[in-house]
């Protein structure tokens, strides 16, 4: 296992980067100012808003490429990459199907700006965490932007309460469970392996080259495309079942001590 290869470094956030407080630690940062030294490209792809992922980011956003959106939006230095929204032809569909589901609250999620039909404490305590800027709307015609995802909450499981009334949609849409309470929809392609792939193919840079870290179902399409994939001591099975390799838990600074390794076999190579 030769870390000194590695170009690129792309990590979720929640459950992963940050820890069960949301918080980046100050020592990510100082990592991060060695990556950069060694010109290795750095990625955060999230599930959350674009706003969200800047608030976490601020004092790196000008260094990196944030994807947002599980892979829906992808923008660097306030260049958009690419960006996949779900097609206006395709949300009454979708609109149409979870507007049937018990104890389910959609949250529609554009760049800027998230819209939720529910009051819902649970869900409004969350908004304010994952969402920088929202409103409470009683109809989703009153949404002008473009949707990337339609993320749907349950207080108790989405994996078993909502997931199985929206698995038939795969044949059509990426419906992903990205986190315990929350199933996200959007179009096929909005998802972090095909913005990863993007990322791969601009930059030149292999399979080989690739570190990725995640831990729910919204990043197994990117642990795909990084030898060096890992997964989190908390994350789900299926991720663990997919990822190379794994690392410590979030609480535990999993990310950085890999990092640490990683900026360790740069230098190493860089001093020979």
């Amino acid at each position: 296992m030769n870390l000194s290869q590695v170009k690129l470094v792309v990590t979720d956030m929640d459950g992963t980067l940050l820890n069960s407080k949301h918080e980046v630690s100050t020592h990510f940062f100082d990592l991060f100012k060695k990556l950069k030294a060694h010109d290795i490209i750095f990625v955060a792809a999230s599930g959350r808003q674009y706003c969200s992922m800047i608030d976490k980011l601020d004092t790196i956003k000008d260094d990196i490429i944030i994807v947002s959106e599980n892979g829906g939006l992808a923008v660097k230095n306030d260049t958009t990459l690419l960006s996949t929204p779900i097609s206006p032809d395709n949300l009454p569909e979708i609109v149409s199907l979870i507007s049937t589901l018990d104890n389910t609250h959609p949250v529609f999620c554009t760049q800027y700006k998230a819209y939720a039909m529910s009051t819902s404490k649970p869900l409004v305590d969350l908004l304010s965490e994952y969402y920088t800027n929202y409103s409470i709307i009683d109809h989703v015609d009153a949404i002008e932007e473009d949707i990337f995802k339609i993320a749907l909450y349950h207080e108790v499981s989405s994996e078993k309460h909502v997931y199985p009334h929206v698995k038939h949609l795969e044949s059509k849409y990426k419906v992903k469970v990205s986190a315990n309470h929350w199933v996200d929809i959007s179009e096929d392609l909005a998802n972090k392996g095909h913005a990863i792939s993007l990322i791969q193919k601009a930059y030149d840079i292999t399979e080989e080259e690739t570190m990725v870290f995640g831990d729910y179902n919204n990043d197994l399409e990117m642990l795909k495309l990084g030898y060096f994939s890992y997964a989190m001591q908390n994350a789900h099975p299926n991720v663990k079942e997919t990822a190379r390799f794994e690392t410590k838990n979030n609480d535990n600074a999993g990310v950085e001590y890999i990092l640490e390794q990683l900026v360790n076999a740069k230098d190493a190579l860089k001093a020979q």
